[in-house]
């Protein structure tokens, strides 16, 4: 199994013949085993050469850029190698046919909200609520409406999540740019960690990031990440965020204020590294495989089923987790 790699500190990236080297500013060195390596995630300021660069897209390995804030910036994306002209111009022809579009936007955010409402139910959290917002999903007419019904859901949601955690950590209310309390800096942390890792996994199928259903697409981003990480984000990134918080396994060291933001210290963003690390690489028995899968191994499950439904073989049933 390939791994992630999580680069925290400043430094630069070289290349030695077949072999890649990624030295810390104080002169540290460490070996990177390309072979095993499935991405990276670079959060401290890195410099790369060219030929890391091209031995990168030789290898099919992406490498996703981070600002001090925990913010994706950007992607070193390789040269796509799983190219089907088949799966592009019909993923494209779902995003032009407005019905068709439709139905995908709404099966992501129902996707998403029952995967809120399992959560809240394993947090012992009335849901009802939520659930009657659900139904209203599938009554919209146009994006505008869906993402309007989401967006009710999460806040909602996100209320509910500050009654079960202490005071220090309630959000009271989402802000992003920049989060300016510490369930806030957890959540915008965690969500482009989650959004980075849907786009490695699409990379490894046949789908083109930058058509997707819900999220308008647009030439500054990957938007299918965004589509899909909305099913992912609540039973990976938010069940990450309630053990640490709920577990004490946080504190003050861990965050730092800079101006008027709240932003996650290096030991902070370890933590969580951590945590996410372990998660993507846990295992649960999948009701349809009939085998264990990884949590990382779900997302390109996911990224099939959209190929398939795209391609008229078996209609999309987003994964609504059932542990």
């Amino acid at each position: 199994m390939k791994n992630s790699i999580y680069i925290t500190k400043h430094g630069k990236l070289v290349r030695d013949e077949n072999t890649i080297y990624f030295i810390e500013a104080g002169g540290e060195k460490h070996l990177l085993p390309v072979n095993k390596i499935e991405d990276i995630y670079a959060y401290g300021k890195i410099t790369l050469t060219s030929q890391v660069i091209s031995y990168f897209s030789e290898k099919g390995i992406p490498v996703h850029f981070f600002n001090k804030y925990g913010f994706y910036q950007a992607s070193l994306y390789p040269r796509e190698k799983f190219v089907s002209g088949t799966v592009l111009v019909n993923q494209a022809a779902h995003y032009l046919d407005k019905e068709k579009r439709i139905k995908l936007a709404q099966k992501f955010v129902d996707g998403a909200a029952g995967n809120i409402i399992r959560n809240l139910r394993r947090w012992k959290s009335d849901a009802e609520d939520i659930e009657n917002l659900r139904g209203k999903i599938w009554l919209q007419d146009n994006i505008y409406g869906i993402m309007e019904v989401e967006g009710r859901i999460r806040e909602i949601y996100y209320s509910k999540m500050d009654s079960l955690v202490p005071e220090e950590f309630k959000m009271r209310k989402r802000e992003r740019h920049p989060p300016t309390n510490k369930m806030n800096a957890l959540i915008s942390f965690g969500n482009m960690l989650m959004y980075s890792t849907v786009l490695t996994e699409i990379y490894n199928t046949q789908l083109n990031p930058t058509i997707s259903y819900l999220h308008e697409p647009s030439e500054r981003r990957f938007s299918l990440s965004l589509d899909i990480a909305e099913i992912f984000k609540p039973i990976i990134v938010d069940r990450i965020i309630m053990k640490l918080v709920r577990k004490n396994m946080l504190n003050d060291s861990d965050f730092r204020k800079e101006l008027n933001s709240v932003l996650l210290s290096d030991s902070g963003k370890k933590k969580f590294l951590q945590e996410y690390d372990n998660k993507l690489r846990s295992t649960i028995m999948h009701r349809g495989l009939g085998k264990k899968v990884s949590f990382r191994r779900l997302i390109r499950i996911e990224c099939y089923k959209l190929i398939k439904h795209i391609l008229g073989v078996e209609e999309y049933k987003p994964l609504i987790a059932w542990w």
